[in-house]
């Protein structure tokens, strides 16, 4: 099960203007100014809860490898069999190491079910640990819902899972325990995935705390967190308390909100907010802290000016009559700034874009096939140049509709024609457009080996969503590039030492192996347009 869970639905995206535009100089930070720019004309009314700019920033390597706040799952490059999961393991520990430290408070988000198997093992060593050290500690653990499908992912259950596990430490451990779904008819529930410690360190990407998809398995889903301390792990602190002020307000709501407490505590809407002291700003990395709201939580941003003009294409809508917010719906992007960040990030970039992602195309129905103008952003980067590398889940993953599944599309031919036909429009010649592609494109579905498929005949499944361009900036969270209305969080994080190290750790290895079955590879003079 992906976070395609039922009816395939994920996350989606709309605004900025002239995405293809980009800033006149380069400077220090003139990607995350690129994309500070689109959130303060978008969503200013929501910097502080929903967004934020922070410096002063570590990424939070634990060990001696000052790579290691690259948090990968299984890392098992070049081993078809994966006998050994060295990302997986540093995933685990990290967990544990952070809730360790916890004086405060630890707060938790995942999309259901709760995390199982070794993940919550991690969680509650990690629990005991601060507790047998005398702290005691407000804990919150919320998740997303898709209607009927998490009908028996239930936080009483859960709550009394980790108290009776917890033994004695329970008593200095104070829990709320929530699921919560903010729109049935627009799919909208939470699905950031975040590990949030006395607002001074975060955890944060695409991992689902699931062990049926990444432990116990034979083919474990590849997907990537990073982790850091200072400003930023308060930033998505003050994320989280605007997801659960509205969870706490709906609580009595049984529609929309199932609640569970220890002791019979009252449910904590500002967790991050009274919290004590902030974390120091003592490290050098300049962090964008973005989010979303989704459907049902707030309508739009009363203080944003912006007024896009909307862009339409007629193949994107598959369901007459359901409205598309992520192409058509301006007050949706004031209260889903991620989506306009993403967007904005592609078009900062000067030389070249790398995407890795689960997929850039939804199911369609009943999503909208595609963002436009996150298409329109690519093409205006390739006609002008600039060299674009897509990797995406094998569509062999794919999931009936409503079963979930690593991947929403059948052919990465769903890709390269959305593309196409968007760089025709702008070029105004199929020839061009054509042109553009081969000499500036790689797209490939994703392989971790030289074997086509894990060793127990299984494709591979990619989950990650990560946008890196110039080798300066990228972007790691749980929002994907393909619509959906969801409630998401990530990182837009310029550094040009941290972004070398995603390439050597991740980019290039998984382009060694990947670049096998591309269709598209201007190095190679692969051009199936």
């Amino acid at each position: 099960m992906a976070c395609s869970t039922v009816l395939a639905v994920l996350p989606a995206a709309p605004a900025l203007a002239a995405s293809g535009d980009t800033p006149s100089a380069p400077g220090p930070t003139s990607h995350l100014d690129a994309v500070e720019q689109a959130l303060r004309q978008v969503s200013p009314g929501l910097e502080g809860s929903v967004w934020e700019r922070t410096a002063g920033n570590r990424l939070d390597a634990s060990g001696a490898d000052p790579s290691d706040w690259l948090l990968q799952t299984p890392g098992c490059w070049g081993d078809d069999k994966c006998a050994e999961r060295p990302g997986t393991k540093r995933l685990l520990a990290k967990m544990t190491e952070n809730i360790a430290k916890a004086e405060h408070t630890v707060d938790i988000s995942t999309l259901a079910p709760f995390p199982n198997g070794a993940f919550e093992d991690a969680i509650v060593d990690g629990l005991k640990a601060s507790a047998a050290a005398g702290h005691k500690l407000k804990v919150r653990v919320l998740v997303g819902a898709a209607p009927i499908y998490h009908l028996n992912v239930v936080p009483a259950k859960y709550r009394d899972e980790l108290v009776g596990r917890l033994g004695e430490a329970a008593k200095n451990v104070t829990l709320n325990v929530a699921s919560m779904t903010t729109s049935k008819t627009a799919f909208s529930w939470n699905h950031s995935k975040l590990l949030v410690v006395d607002n001074r360190s975060a955890v944060t990407g695409g991992i689902n705390g699931w062990k049926d998809d990444y432990l116990d398995t034979a083919h474990p889903v590849s997907d990537v967190d990073l982790a850091l301390t200072g400003p930023a792990a308060g930033s998505a602190g003050k994320y989280l308390d605007t997801l659960w002020a509205w969870t706490c307000q709906n609580k009595s709501n049984i529609a929309s909100v199932w609640f569970a407490s220890s002791g019979g505590a009252g449910c904590l809407p500002s967790l991050a907010q009274d919290a004590p002291a902030p974390a120091p700003a003592d490290g050098n990395v300049p962090v964008i802290a973005v989010g979303g709201l989704g459907v049902g939580i707030k309508n739009n941003d009363p203080a944003s000016k912006f007024n896009p003009t909307l862009p339409t294409a007629a193949d994107t809508k598959c369901v007459v009559g359901l409205h598309d917010n992520t192409n058509a719906d301006r007050d949706y992007d004031t209260v889903n700034p991620e989506e306009s960040a993403l967007r904005a990030l592609v078009a900062s970039a000067r030389d070249h874009i790398e995407i890795s992602q689960q997929d850039l195309n939804a199911t369609c129905p009943p999503l909208p096939r595609y963002d436009i103008r996150l298409y329109d952003a690519l093409a205006a980067k390739m006609a002008a140049g600039v060299k674009v590398r897509i990797v995406v889940s094998d569509p062999a993953n794919r999931g009936a509709v409503g079963s979930g599944g690593y991947s929403q599309i059948k052919s990465l031919s769903e890709i390269s024609d959305t593309l196409r036909d968007r760089l025709a429009l702008l070029t105004g010649d199929k020839g061009a457009a054509r042109a553009a592609m081969c000499s500036s494109l790689q797209l490939a579905t994703f392989r971790s080996s030289d074997s086509p498929k894990w060793a127990d005949g299984h494709p591979y499944a990619q989950h990650h969503k990560l946008v890196s361009v110039d080798d300066s900036a990228f972007y790691i969270g749980s929002k994907n590039l393909y619509p959906s209305w969801l409630q998401d969080f990530g990182y837009v994080v310029e550094s040009p030492e941290a972004a070398a190290q995603l390439k050597a750790k991740l980019l290039a290895p998984q382009w060694r192996y990947s670049q096998a079955g591309a269709t598209f590879d201007y190095e190679r003079g692969v051009c199936q347009a």
